[in-house]
């Protein structure tokens, strides 16, 4: 059987439909080619626990912006954008309970904020503004930007994204306006782009948590080493399915 990885949509909006999740297919196709069978998580905190009984990887996709009230901002800054109440509480809850399963995450963007705020962390919420604009992290929206590398990020070599990548340098793509802050205690900031912007973070003590702030998902089918992050992903999913099986076998 193949790993079943749960991916969180985006949600919003409509004039004529009211609202709708919206998932960008390149994070389906990404799982897909590294041989996963994705599945799309609706928001239902009170399922939480039955979703996580039958998947084997959890992917927290990028998207709108995280409350502030929530990581003890009590103003929101003028850039803010796309903040969904039901989209927070339902990943906090999920992720909190996939951590204590000990299930393979991929945090990618947004969900390298979530991961950080959700274990207490803080970010910026808005890099130029009361960080740095040395680099122009918030590129534009479009197909061209998206695959295009803008630049570098700086990983540790002892860490679990430069295992996965398997260099401690790796050219990204850069669509955020938003960063990790304070690190939550449990996490290792690991990659750093030449601003001193937190890139990318581990779980230490965790059999696979990564959180990159760039987007692979939209990299991937042109470069090469953008696929890697979903091979792990899949790869510890499918180990974290025969365990499971192997302690259900052992139960009966």
């Amino acid at each position: 059987m193949k790993p079943l990885v749960g991916i969180t949509p985006a949600i919003g909006d409509t004039e004529d439909r009211g609202a709708l999740y919206r998932m960008e297919v390149s994070y389906v196709n990404a799982v897909r080619q590294a041989g996963g069978v994705p599945v799309l998580l609706p928001y239902a905190p009170e399922g939480v626990e039955e979703l996580l009984a039958v998947l084997d990887g959890l992917l927290l996709s990028g998207g709108g912006d995280i409350r502030p009230e929530r990581f003890g901002d009590a103003e929101q800054h003028p850039q803010t954008y796309g903040i969904s109440d039901e989209r927070d509480e339902f990943e906090f809850v999920l992720l909190q309970a996939a951590l204590a399963r000990d299930l393979p995450v991929l945090a990618i963007c947004r969900g390298i904020q979530v991961l950080n705020v959700a274990l207490g962390g803080t970010l910026y919420q808005d890099v130029a503004d009361q960080f740095s604009d040395t680099i122009t992290h918030r590129q534009p929206w479009n197909t061209e930007s998206w695959v295009r590398p803008t630049h570098d990020v700086a990983l540790d070599a002892d860490s679990t994204a430069a295992d996965v990548y398997g260099a401690t340098t790796v050219a990204t793509n850069s669509a955020h306006h938003q960063t990790v802050k304070e690190v939550a205690p449990g996490l290792r900031v690991t990659g750093r782009s030449s601003d001193g912007s937190i890139e990318a973070v581990d779980y230490p003590g965790k059999q696979f948590v990564l959180g990159v702030q760039w987007h692979p998902e939209k990299m991937f089918e042109d470069h090469a080493e953008h696929r890697r992050p979903f091979a792990r992903l899949v790869q510890e999913a499918a180990g974290y399915q025969a365990r499971k099986r192997l302690g259900a076998a052992a139960a009966d």
